[in-house]
């Protein structure tokens, strides 16, 4: 199978730091400012409100924002970075997907700075443990790194495995099994009509819940897998 992740909020925790990134942006920008906690704090709530499913679906491409041509957010995304605690120890859980024959992709898409999430992923030390990196919402759109899967990997099931399960909507093909990683700074914008839209739709609260998941879309598509 194609086992395709989703990086913030899924392989990683890079939501509870958000706030201490912005702190120490502010320290290095702009020492002269009182109440760094106080701005850091405003800077964090837009940040979470820029999450919710209105802006995360991903459905076009996205120019860089002229505000984020500034130093301070390069500054803020690599003390992000740097910040970052994986889940579910998930270097380890990639490393076992492909000992046992799956290939492994990261889906996911890109930051407000150009190049940014490719950054990240070879500053977390994920980078060179895919098989694939393919990164949308900048030179391509979601539906086209859909298309670009489908025409490297063919038919083969395309497990989605994101903690943002309003991107599934409209999206993949019969052969693609949704698997939404319940990661509870996102998934407070989950609603049930999101899910009520989504079929072969998985719920996962831990990384390594993912094995059963596949063994059950083994057994229930054993004619093309097996």
């Amino acid at each position: 199978m194609i086992v395709a992740f989703d990086f913030d909020g899924t392989l990683v925790d890079s939501y509870s730091v958000i706030e201490e990134a912005f702190k120490r942006a502010l320290e290095k920008h702009f020492r002269w400012l009182p109440f760094k906690g106080f701005w850091a704090k405003i800077l964090t709530k837009i940040e979470e409100y820029l999450e919710r499913p209105k802006f995360g679906k991903h459905s076009g491409k996205i120019k860089q924002p002229f505000i984020f041509r500034f130093k301070f957010f390069r500054t803020w995304f690599e003390e992000r970075a740097k910040l970052t605690k994986e889940l579910d120890n998930a270097k380890e859980l990639l490393k076992k997907l492909k000992e046992e024959g799956h290939i492994v992709i990261s889906f996911s898409a890109e930051d407000f700075i150009d190049g940014m999430k490719e950054y990240r992923l070879k500053v977390g030390g994920f980078y060179d443990l895919f098989d694939d990196v393919i990164i949308f919402g900048r030179d391509i759109t979601l539906c086209e790194a859909f298309s670009l899967v489908r025409e490297k990997y063919r038919n083969e099931i395309f497990v989605w495995v994101d903690d943002k399960p309003w991107r599934f909507i409209g999206r993949g093909d019969e052969n693609t099994e949704y698997v939404w990683y319940y990661f509870p700074p996102t998934a407070k914008y989950v609603k049930e009509e999101i899910l009520a839209q989504i079929p072969h739709l998985h719920v996962i609260r831990d990384l390594w819940s993912l094995f059963d998941v596949i063994e059950r879309i083994k057994q229930e598509r054993k004619i093309l897998v097996g």
